[in-house]
């Protein structure tokens, strides 16, 4: 009996052009997303994720877009086991999966499993989280950088989620987490899978990225922000510190002009793409990276191959 055809992985920095490869494969084959973006899991964050829209969730379903709220938890075992959940679904029906999404611990979880860690603790969870109200989440990071460099170099200073569970992992245990992370080694992967890297051009990224922060703004940004305060939603939250919305938020306090947040967006999203490549390159052969059109030729020809139509 041949193996079972394995699964598709879709990454890449944001910006990269993810979505739509996605939707270009739709027209000639059954597949259905699984969204591995630790930002649309949650609910009224759409414009600042780049969520796909209605439309494009018409014409192609998605899994695990707005499944919490802003201030609920999701972190990589609760995407790994989702997801997991979500790929057997798909198959059962018919359908091809496609992990897409530009979180690599995620997709990492996934492929590999996780390394054994301590369980969390919220007595010292409330401790940082009150430095971090404090003193703010640089503070956090810049422990994580004296502790463990290799993991403080992978992970936002703005990130308050990830740095208070890497701390967490050291102080429980003693041990840093890329010596937990060198220990499993992930060598041997759990699934059986096919990664796809897109990898442009950093100029044209970057453009693209620029030019996305704009078109954000014009989609009503702002607006969004407000709704998500007036809701209720702390600015404290660590969904409201990502990329896009920080910096929104210090316009609406009139911190900072919105030309500023928007120059600021475009900056923190130009280095989050670097550390999402710098990443990929460093978990990834070389043989999975591909322009945008390489990719969708390599994809095509992959699918028609091995999940042939009637």
């Amino acid at each position: 009996m041949d193996r079972p055809a394995p699964l598709i992985v879709i990454t890449g920095p944001t910006g990269c052009g993810k979505t739509d490869l996605a939707l270009r494969l739709s027209r000639d084959h059954p597949v259905e997303v699984i969204s591995a973006d630790s930002m649309q899991v949650y609910r009224g964050m759409d414009i600042a994720t780049a969520k796909p829209t209605h439309l494009e969730r018409r014409r192609l379903p998605h899994h695990l877009l707005d499944i919490r709220n802003p201030d609920e938890s999701f972190d990589a075992g609760s995407f790994t086991a989702l997801a997991l959940e979500a790929i057997t679904l798909v198959r059962s029906r018919g359908g091809i999966p496609l992990v897409v999404g530009g979180t690599g611990l995620y997709i990492k979880a996934l492929l590999y499993g996780l390394c054994q860690a301590p369980p969390r603790s919220e007595t010292l969870r409330r401790t940082l989280r009150d430095i971090a109200a404090d003193k703010g989440t640089r503070r956090l990071w810049d422990y994580l950088a004296r502790l463990d460099p290799p993991t403080a170099d992978n992970v936002s200073p703005f990130d308050a989620a990830r740095l208070i569970r890497y701390l967490e992992i050291i102080f429980l245990s003693g041990k840093a987490p890329s010596a937990l992370h060198a220990r499993h080694g992930f060598s041997r992967p759990a699934l059986n899978a096919r990664v796809f890297c897109l990898a442009p051009e950093r100029d044209a990224l970057y453009a693209a990225i620029d030019a996305r922060v704009i078109s954000m703004f014009e989609n009503g940004l702002v607006q969004e922000t407000r709704r998500l305060l007036d809701i209720g939603y702390s600015r404290d939250l660590s969904p409201m510190k990502a990329l896009a919305y920080r910096h929104v938020i210090a316009y609406l306090d009139a911190e900072i002009s919105l030309d500023a947040a928007t120059q600021l967006i475009q900056r923190d999203t130009r280095h989050y793409a670097k550390r999402q490549l710098t990443w990929n390159r460093s978990h990834y052969d070389p043989s999975c990276f591909y322009d945008r059109e390489g990719a969708y030729q390599a994809l095509d020809s992959f699918l028609k191959d091995r999940y042939p139509l009637p």
